[in-house]
């Protein structure tokens, strides 16, 4: 029986392991060595704590920050939102034992955008504010805030929502995608949790407000830039439909109306507005489907895709009661969820349920974790972190895998995070998986920049496994094989697989005495040639392995 039920003890190493994947991006050794003596309590306690607010993205061009918003002196647009690109994946590079990154990447994933349509990275930066903002923050307030961020605005067509000319789309979506889904089709206009007159009706409710590409109009409550409620010489919402909004029974028959005192000659004012949204959410997150759905998808991101009738009533229903009982505070939800014996695979009933190494990694997850485990160094100055690491190397090599980021296919997001049945198995294709397999050569052999032929990245295995820290005993052939695949892959690997890395791939037709007095001799002579060949050939292997690719 899958069990919400507290984990106990101290985590160990595999605990550690499985907790920091999944909670960070690519824990290093020594992170899942410290960890490993923590209760899960005491680890939950440590990656939630509270990071710095980040330093803006810098326009290499200027040597500055571009906010509030770029003018004349700044870069173009495409090459402000490459520089946000790689400014919001070094977060995630550098937030170490941290969730606070990977929660913003939850929203991002969640709540998606595309450049493509916005064509606006100013408004890109400060939705990605808003997110890391509220990452372990309340989920009606954040659901709230997106309503009017300029970035989704624009993304989903409610700038075009007019009173005179009413636009369903972020109505539609809101609910179908991002609130309490539609459930099965039950009529030609109707759903099992809403219908089309409430997309209708909640389309009236948020008309009236614009995208503002000046950042000028400041949330309160944020302090971050949001739309502008067109407003008349009276501060009157002009294009704001005035009248009552009627719901079906889906909700309640709930009807939504403007308040006395936010009303002027037949208008509401900019607060009425707001008072109609805050209805508006508040309607959706009072049905407990909602709160369902939003831990399903909080499930499958941290823990596996496959919602089975026993983990959807042992671990979801569970779950959303505890959202409801905490008023949507998410932090409270991953804490029951993460420090759970389901979590750490305890009292699972089907082995089809083992969570360790259940998920394929993302693109951006493999590679960034890459990088953080083997603590490989990129460039300090803005140009050539920004430009040339990120932009002509790391950036490239998440498209060429398949995952356009902050391009997705659709509003619901990035198919390996929602789309049956496949799910996370849409990140693996012939032509992306090659591209798996490139990325290794490309880290080991090291990146250059296109314009310059510096080296912008490269992985050093020779002093990896040099250092004590990262390998106990370098010179021992069945050591080094064993350390490495213990903290690279989620699961310990048959003897099989570990006499093919050490045979097959590392000695390759040497014994390890042979390998000993190779790696002794490079220590005496400090001619690496010999130990480096074979060493970088062991890496690529085990970077392209299928155990690699899961976590």
């Amino acid at each position: 029986m899958a069990s919400l039920n507290p984990f106990t003890g101290t985590l160990g190493i595999s605990g550690a392991a499985h907790f920091l994947r999944r909670t960070t991006f690519g824990p290093t050794r020594a992170e899942i060595e410290n960890f490993s003596t923590k209760t899960v309590n005491e680890a939950l306690n440590d990656i939630m704590q509270p990071l710095p607010v980040p330093d803006p993205p810098v326009d290499p061009k200027t040597g500055q920050s571009w906010l509030p918003k770029p003018d004349t002196t700044n870069s173009g647009d495409d090459s402000l939102f490459q520089y946000f690109k790689g400014w919001f994946m070094e977060q995630m590079r550098t937030s170490g034992t941290n969730i606070t990154e990977r929660m913003t990447y939850f929203w991002h994933v969640f709540l998606p955008a595309d450049h493509t349509l916005i064509q606006n990275s100013t408004s890109l930066y400060y939705q990605n504010a808003l997110y890391r903002q509220f990452a372990l923050g309340n989920l009606k307030k954040l659901m709230a805030k997106v309503c009017v961020d300029n970035a989704m605005l624009v993304y989903i067509d409610n700038t075009l929502n007019d009173k005179d000319a009413p636009n369903e789309n972020f109505a539609r979506e809101l609910q179908e995608l991002y609130t309490i889904g539609k459930g099965p089709q039950i009529g030609p206009e109707d759903y099992t949790n809403y219908t089309e007159t409430d997309v209708k009706q909640a389309a009236r409710v948020l008309t009236g407000i614009k995208h503002n590409f000046d950042f000028d109009t400041i949330d309160p409550e944020t302090n971050l830039p949001r739309g502008k409620v067109t407003l008349n010489a009276n501060l009157l919402a002009e294009r704001h439909d005035p009248g009552t909004k009627q719901f079906t029974d889906k909700y309640n028959n709930t009807v939504i109306a403007p308040k006395a005192e936010f009303m002027l000659d037949g208008l509401v004012t900019e607060e009425g507005f707001y008072d109609e949204l805050n209805q508006l959410i508040d309607m959706i997150y009072a049905q407990e489907e909602t709160a369902r759905f939003f831990c399903r998808r909080l499930y499958r991101f941290f823990v596996y895709y496959d919602i089975t009738d026993e983990i959807e009533n042992d671990i979801i229903a569970p779950l959303a009661q505890t959202l409801i009982n905490n008023n949507y505070e998410v932090k409270p939800v991953l804490e029951q969820l993460l420090a759970s014996e389901h979590f750490f695979d305890i009292n699972n009933s089907s082995a089809q349920n083992n969570n360790f190494g259940a998920l394929i990694k993302a693109p951006i997850e493999l590679i960034i974790g890459t990088f953080r485990f083997f603590n490989i160094s990129l460039p300090t100055d803005p140009m050539e972190l920004y430009h040339y690491a990120y932009g002509q190397g790391i950036s490239r090599m998440i498209d060429n895998m398949g995952m356009k980021f902050y391009k997705p296919i659709d509003v619901a997001g990035y198919p390996p995070y929602h789309q049956v049945p496949a799910y996370n198995r849409n990140w693996i294709s012939a032509n992306n998986l090659a591209e798996r397999y490139h990325m290794a050569n490309q880290i080991v052999d090291g990146k250059t920049s296109d314009d310059t032929g510096d080296i912008l990245y490269k992985l050093d295995i020779v002093a990896y496994v040099e250092d004590t820290a990262n390998i106990s005993d370098p010179s021992d052939a069945n050591i080094l094989i064993k350390e490495l695949t213990d903290y690279l892959f989620p699961q310990p690997i048959p003897q099989e697989r570990h006499d093919y890395f050490l045979n097959s791939v590392l000695l390759d037709g040497l014994t390890p005495d042979m390998w000993t007095l190779e790696w002794n001799n490079y220590l005496g002579t400090g001619d690496d040639a010999g130990v480096r060949a074979q060493l970088e050939r062991l890496i690529i292997m085990m970077l392209q392995s299928p155990e690699y690719q899961l976590f």
